[in-house]
């Protein structure tokens, strides 16, 4: 970490309102930024998606569970990985508590990956989340939102992900987050999607980290979450990264 100055409090409190009055003018800019986001305009989802879930097979329609609004979470869960995600995990951990609160905004929050369901049941189980989980294993719900791709998108570098074609992926999974709105007709509108760094503001502890001197400290890792582990795995001294062959082969 580089040294910093040592100062006299009169002069700290100085620094501090200088500091104070840029963090304004970003609240202010995120505020208007959160506006334009609401008047986007929407496209009307015309497929009929039927995911698996613990009730049964239910509609994109039924997920809906009342509400007039559905944020879903894009889990990275290949349906031949063991295990989701760390870095989606990580992102659960945070979420998980607010799907409570979601439901007294008229949003209902449920997260979707391609692996089966019992997969997803039993990492659910072991990481002791409680929002609900639903599998589109047997749809086409991630390849139309581009958070999957297949072997041969990844090897000729077609994949289309965060808006962009041609991206270099190194798995067929991707992370990211859409939400949807379902009118009086039961008609239901795509409203928003984001992907990569978009989903940053959604890490809490990540904001917490940016306030302390030294704030991530990722830049001497391989990659940006590669200190990241599974809640309960911290402690386990027999944790392989799952990534670490996706760097060492760049």
């Amino acid at each position: 970490m580089l040294p910093h100055p040592v100062v006299s409090s009169e002069d700290w409190i100085e620094a501090r309102k200088r500091l104070l009055e840029k963090e304004k003018k970003f609240s202010k800019l995120r505020d208007e930024l959160s506006r334009q986001r609401r008047q986007m305009p929407w496209r009307k989802i015309e497929k009929m998606y039927v995911f698996d879930s613990l009730e049964g097979q239910q509609t994109l329609a039924e997920l809906f569970d009342g509400r007039s609004q559905l944020i879903t979470y894009h889990f990275m869960f290949d349906p031949e990985w063991d295990e989701g995600c760390k870095s989606c995990s990580f992102i659960a951990d945070h979420y998980n508590p607010s799907v409570l609160h979601l439901k007294r905004r008229d949003v209902t929050f449920v997260t979707i990956s391609r692996a089966p369901l019992q997969k997803l049941d039993t990492f659910k189980r072991r990481m002791g989340w409680s929002f609900k989980w639903v599998s589109s294993l047997k749809n086409d719900f991630n390849q139309d939102f581009n958070v999957s791709f297949s072997q041969e998108q990844i090897d000729r570098k077609e994949a289309y992900y965060n808006y962009r074609a041609g991206e270099t992926f190194p798995v067929k999974e991707a992370p990211g987050v859409s939400v949807f709105y379902k009118d009086a007709a039961n008609c239901i509108f795509h409203t928003y999607s984001s992907y990569a760094r978009g989903l940053d503001m959604f890490i809490t502890a990540y904001h917490y980290l940016d306030i302390t001197p030294k704030g991530r400290d990722e830049e001497n890792l391989r990659y940006g979450m590669e200190w990241l582990r599974h809640h309960d795995r911290y402690n386990d001294q027999s944790f392989v990264d799952p990534y670490a062959h996706l760097v060492s082969d760049k």
